[in-house]
């Protein structure tokens, strides 16, 4: 009997010595975003002010500060991309493809595209990053390994672009670790952002997608049209103290103005204690 069972382990082990390239967790599918609590922010987007649970410093306070929506009706901006950390954000459905080599059947990189996006590869093959002074894109140079079922990417290279689409900013020296992790017919992905110019902890950020199987991501052809005359060079902005709605989203729902400028402490549940019964004054005198 012990015999049976000694040759039964050493053939488990000579089976499972085998399942590692073919193990790895498979995230490929047409995957459709589920919004829940994160709606009003990644459909009609979050509200002027709102800097809540971001760990920003004032740099990035004063370019949100002085930033005006008006700025997306610029030709070269109706077009832009998203960046290939905010894209998992966007109101966009997604498909993720694996490109594998012919002979050795092992797998050279993930792909993931989204509608307003480029094809953004996550290489798998060990090639390394490349050098600081190498162009920057929209969707980054991304590595990626597996840690058990979860795959783990890191991304560099990244053009400027936002974290929030109200103006808070996330500059091009940010790096990013994402984790995707797949449970059955649901995709969660975990994106850390770490910023040395506009943020002072990392940020943290999860989103969901579930499997659609009829699902068709369309091509993005896009077309700048001009809808503002201005005058050449003219870009929107707002004067550094004038924008008189920063306080409307903190009276609007009564949160203390002091917390809607968000900083590190207000990502935390102690932060609350902090802030009970508060009275922050005005961010900007009217």
């Amino acid at each position: 009997m012990r015999a049976v069972f000694s040759a039964s382990l050493i053939l488990l082990g000579i089976t499972l010595s085998g399942l590692p390239a073919g193990a790895e967790m498979d995230f490929s599918g047409d995957w459709a975003p589920r919004f829940y609590e994160d709606q009003p922010e990644r459909v009609p987007g979050p509200e002027l002010g709102d800097y809540l649970g971001l760990p920003v410093n004032d740099a990035a306070r004063m370019r949100a500060d002085t930033w005006s929506a008006s700025l997306l009706t610029l030709p070269e901006w109706q077009c832009r991309p998203h960046g290939a950390d905010y894209i998992w954000r966007g109101p966009s459905n997604l498909r993720i493809w694996k490109e594998v080599d012919p002979s050795s059947r092992e797998i050279i990189a993930w792909h993931a595209e989204w509608l307003r996006s480029v094809d953004r590869p996550v290489y798998m093959d060990g090639r390394p990053h490349p050098a600081d002074w190498a162009p920057h894109t929209w969707a980054g140079f991304s590595t990626g390994k597996y840690e058990g079922d979860v795959l783990t990417t890191y991304v560099t290279h990244l053009k400027e672009s936002y974290i929030r689409r109200n103006g808070m900013a996330r500059s091009e020296k940010a790096t990013v670790t994402e984790h995707w992790i797949r449970h059955g017919d649901w995709l969660t992905v975990m994106t850390l952002v770490n910023d040395p110019v506009y943020l002072t902890e990392p940020f943290a950020r999860t989103t969901d997608y579930q499997l659609d199987l009829h699902q068709h991501v369309p091509p993005y052809p896009c077309d700048a049209v001009t809808e503002v005359e201005r005058p050449k060079g003219v870009v929107p902005n707002v004067l550094p103290g004038a924008n008189n709605a920063l306080n409307d989203f903190a009276d609007r729902y009564g949160v203390p103005r002091e917390a809607a400028r968000g900083g590190a402490q207000t990502m935390y549940p102690e932060y609350r204690k902090k802030v009970k019964g508060a009275t922050a004054k005005l961010v900007v005198e009217r």
